[in-house]
């Protein structure tokens, strides 16, 4: 009964290997060609564009702080020692004391433009004037615009020192 079955099974086994080998074609064309599945990275391509953006401001920041501190320290420096040759500007009132300003034109080479331009400036009392230094009057005398040197010439601090000792 089974004298004829060697050559089936051996046929057998040919069919199964071609129909394994057929299946695996047949997979191949239908799941291996498909594309690859697409991975969405836009949300880490913003991350990493906001990411930069950060880095940029911080670095423009620190360079913006870097600045401001060296102009603070300049600034300081200047303010603690004052450079040579820089007249300093005299204490300036806003309005005279009292409401009643003194009568600079009694100061020898004050008339009345120079003492409003005197009084613009800030200056309205003998005591004012009486107590500039000489930095200060070298601030004054470059000011006074077409009177420039006036301080000096007609020697307003002793003037004034005289007339405030006189109006006490």
């Amino acid at each position: 009964m089974f004298q004829g079955w060697g050559f089936l099974l051996g046929e057998i086994w040919v069919l199964l290997a071609l129909a394994a080998l057929v299946g695996l074609i047949v997979g191949w064309l239908i799941w291996g060609r498909a594309p690859a599945p697409a991975i969405d990275t836009s949300e880490a391509d913003r991350l990493r564009a906001d990411l930069a953006t950060c880095r940029a401001r911080t670095q423009a920041a620190e360079a913006q702080v870097a600045a401001l501190t060296a102009d603070l320290a300049a600034a300081r420096a200047a303010a603690a020692a004052p450079a040579a040759g820089v007249p300093a500007r005299p204490l300036a009132l806003p309005a005279p004391r009292g409401g009643k300003a003194d009568d600079l034109k009694r100061i020898k080479g004050i008339g009345p433009k120079l003492e409003e331009l005197c009084n613009r400036l800030g200056f309205w009392h003998f005591d004012q004037i009486a107590a500039w230094t000489p930095a200060e009057i070298a601030w004054v005398d470059e000011n006074l615009e077409a009177f420039k040197g006036r301080v000096t010439r007609d020697d307003w601090v002793a003037q004034a020192k005289v007339l405030a000792a006189d109006s006490r």
